[in-house]
């Protein structure tokens, strides 16, 4: 039967998928924004997104610019946060480093998120031998720690932007796949689907159209609070050596040249470190809030 004409029926159904549970509606922000931990989040964000693109551009020097005679040297008027070894302002570099670390983050989450939520989708959609199939290589790659998995694909490609956003974004793939999965299974019992079905609407469009929304809430929530995990990940393998390498400032390799300078100048490591703190911080009260703003069963 074709999904084409509207009836009575169907009309019916548009109202049902509306009350779903799980799904967005145009209060969403504003309960977000009277969330306390939330807003927080929120705001903590969006400056760390605004400080990715604009960072090197406010930065009082040059990122990479050494000032021969202030070698590894405390906080003062011409450098807020002092110096590093090489004389370079580590104000500076951390709001330069922005642009690497939040990036890598976003973008390794929004691929993980986009390839293992597809891939749950169609998984728990489809079921039989794919799904089980799908959840057996899931299983697998569950089994080993996520940060294996980074540092081995990383020493196969070689150190490089690229290849960080690529073994962070490995890193989150089976996760969301699992938890996309679970969310289109629980998604597929609902009535609603089932009137869908009923009416013969096409199983793509019942997908797409009427599973696919009501799956995006819990992702999205996940991917808001697996970004300041995915940062952790990818400023880990920068401290190891194995990511952005120098002379970007990417504030995981700060922490990493910091280590022989803790005593005489601390700020070296407290500067960057802060910054990841912070930026982990605002994604994971982030992701809270949107969880208690989206989730149904968690009172308003």
């Amino acid at each position: 039967m074709s999904d084409a004409p509207a009836t009575p029926a169907s009309d019916a159904l548009a109202p049902a998928q509306e009350r779903a549970p799980g799904g967005f509606s145009r209060s969403a922000l504003g309960r977000l924004l009277r969330h306390r931990s939330g807003s927080l989040g929120l705001v903590l964000t969006v400056a760390f997104a605004v400080l990715a693109v604009v960072g090197p551009w406010i930065a009082p020097y040059g990122p990479a610019v050494p000032d021969y005679t202030h070698l590894a040297k405390g906080a003062s008027g011409a450098h807020w946060l002092g110096t590093d070894a090489f004389g370079r302002d580590t104000f500076s570099r951390v709001l330069a480093g922005a642009r690497y670390s939040i990036t890598i983050g976003l973008a390794a989450t929004v691929i993980g998120a986009f390839v293992g939520g597809a891939w749950g989708l169609l998984a728990g959609f489809l079921g039989g031998w794919f799904d089980n199939v799908s959840m057996r290589v899931v299983d697998v790659l569950l089994a080993f720690p996520g940060i294996l998995i980074a540092i081995g694909l990383v020493t196969i490609t070689g150190p490089g932007v690229g290849p960080v956003i690529l073994a962070s974004a490995v890193f989150g793939i089976p996760v969301f796949a699992r938890l996309a999965r679970g969310s289109t299974l629980e998604v597929k019992g609902r009535a609603f689907i089932e009137a869908a079905n009923a009416l013969g609407v096409k199983r793509p469009r019942v997908m797409l159209k009427h599973v696919l929304p009501q799956v995006i809430a819990p992702i999205l929530v996940y991917a808001t609070l697996r970004s300041g995990s995915t940062l952790l990940v990818a400023s880990g393998l920068s401290f190891l050596g194995l990511g952005v390498q120098a002379p970007a400032p990417e504030w995981g390799g700060m922490l990493s040249d910091a280590q022989l300078w803790l005593v005489v100048q601390p700020l070296m490591a407290f500067a960057p470190g802060i910054a990841i703190t912070l930026a982990v911080l605002g994604f994971n009260l982030l992701g809270d809030g949107l969880r208690d703003v989206l989730d149904p069963s968690v009172g308003r």
